[in-house]
Parts: structure tokens; C-alpha cells; sequence
């Protein structure tokens, strides 16, 4: 299921999200200009490998975090801002800018200390924001699992009678997403890379895991956003933008 948008209104402004959606397309653009002038070096140099990082975690410590902000084509990069602008505003919004920040950094840590231990040997590079997006899918999934989420109808014949978007629950949403890659990554072990058509699955698992676990207690001292919950079929009643901030004021800076 391809999701579009969620019907989740935010009490405050997502800089941190923003900035993270911009610093990843900024970077991804500075790789395939570089890349299309015949710098193939860029992945293998700055992408986190397990074997190389086993062996040498100091020295190879920076690509921990060169790795997540880069990708492996458009759609990578694509999909991967699609669901971050989706799911990363609201948990911002929850735990506050600062501490979502740290939370985010801590999910992709969590991401790449799960693929090297599935795969320690393996020489295949490992880029992409996912694992670190996945962490926020977890910790929204926490905060909001009944949020409505807009979805492109997988089903063209029933197109006729719901047309071509749905609303479905978060938990619906994510769950799924979840389920893909527990199986993907089951079906993975054994293969040196530790993931399917250079999937890396036990990343998106471990940085899911790691929101989780750890979004309760980013939360500490903060009050969860009210949320209007998915009713069935029908599209549920949106407040004014002028009411959400209104019941927010003053909850949010760190």
C-alpha cells in the first residue's frame, strides 16, 4: 500500500523534519552529480559495510552516519522522504524538536548496529535513510495507531465503489510495512548482503524496534497530541488548523 497523507494535524511547525527532508535530498543530489561524472567511489567510501566496520569500527565509525543520508537511486530517496514527511512531522510534534532530532540519529544508529550484526562479513555497502524512518514509523505507530491514513487504493476494481484513495488506520499502514520486511529479512539470512535485491532488511527492523522502544521515553514531561481517529470508511471530521494550536500552546519547546 502506497501511502499519501495522514489526517494527523500537527500543534507546531516540523523544523527539525523539514530540515532533515532537505539535508537528505541536498545530499542525494550532491552524490548523483557526482556519480554521473564517473565518481562510482562515493557509495563503497562513504556507505557504512559491515565487514569494514567490524574490523575496524573507528575508523569506520563516520559512515554510520555518512550512510544515512544517502541513497541508491530516485526511488530510493523518493519513497523514502514520502514516508518521513508523512509519519516524521507528528512524532516531532509529540516529543519536540530537539529530542526528535536525537531520536531520529539514535533509531539509524540502532538501524546499522542491527544489519552488521546479522551480516558482519558481508562487502556490500549499506546507504539510505530507511532504517532511521523506520524508527519514526515505530514511534508513530506508539503515539498514534488509529491515526487515518490516506492509502492509493491497491485494488483497481474497487476503485468503483470507494474510488482511488482509502483511509485506513496507522496500525493497518505500518503493520504491513512490518510484516514485509520480518518476512523479506527472514528469507534474507544466509545471503551476504543480509537482504533481498539490496534490501537491507534487518536495518528497517532494527531502527523500527529502536522507535519503539525508545519514543515513551523521549516523551518524558511532554503531553501526546489529541488525535482524530479513523471511523471505518468514512473521512473523519477535520478540526481547524486555529483549535489544534490553540489546545497546544505552550507545550512546545525542549
Amino acid at each position: 500500500m502506497i501511502p499519501l497523507r495522514d489526517l494527523n494535524p500537527t500543534r507546531s511547525t516540523p523544523y527539525v523534519n523539514y530540515l532533515l527532508i532537505m539535508v537528505n535530498v541536498l545530499a542525494w543530489l550532491v552524490q548523483y552529480s557526482l556519480m554521473a561524472s564517473g565518481a562510482f567511489w562515493v557509495i563503497p567510501g562513504y556507505g557504512l559495510v559491515p565487514s569494514r566496520i567490524a574490523t575496524d569500527p573507528l575508523g569506520e565509525l563516520f559512515t554510520v552516519a555518512t550512510s544515512m543520508f544517502m541513497h541508491g537511486d530516485w526511488a530510493h530517496i523518493g519513497w523514502n522522504m514520502l514516508f518521513l514527511y508523512i509519519f516524521g512531522d507528528n512524532v516531532e510534534d509529540s516529543v519536540g524538536h530537539g529530542r526528535y532530532l536525537l531520536l531520529y540519529f539514535a533509531c539509524g544508529i540502532a538501524a546499522a548496529a542491527a544489519q552488521v550484526a546479522v551480516s558482519p562479513m558481508s562487502p556490500v555497502p549499506m546507504v539510505g535513510a530507511s532504517g532511521a524512518i523506520a524508527g519514526m514509523l515505530g514511534a508513530y505507530v506508539v503515539l498514534f495507531p488509529r491515526a487515518p491514513i490516506s492509502v492509493l487504493n491497491p485494488f483497481l476494481p474497487l476503485w468503483l465503489v470507494f474510488g482511488p484513495f482509502i483511509l485506513l488506520p496507522a496500525w493497518i499502514i505500518v503493520g504491513e510495512w512490518f510484516l514485509g520486511n520480518l518476512f523479506g529479512g527472514f528469507f534474507s539470512l544466509g545471503g551476504e548482503r543480509g537482504g533481498v535485491g539490496g534490501v537491507a532488511f534487518f536495518a528497517h527492523i532494527g531502527g523500527f524496534v529502536a522507535g519503539l522502544l525508545l519514543v515513551r521515553p523521549t516523551m518524558r514531561g511532554r503531553h501526546r497530541a489529541e488525535v482524530t481517529n479513523w471511523q471505518g470508511w468514512r473521512p473523519p471530521r477535520r478540526a481547524p488548523r486555529d483549535v489544534w494550536r490553540e489546545r497546544g500552546r505552550g507545550d512546545w519547546d525542549d
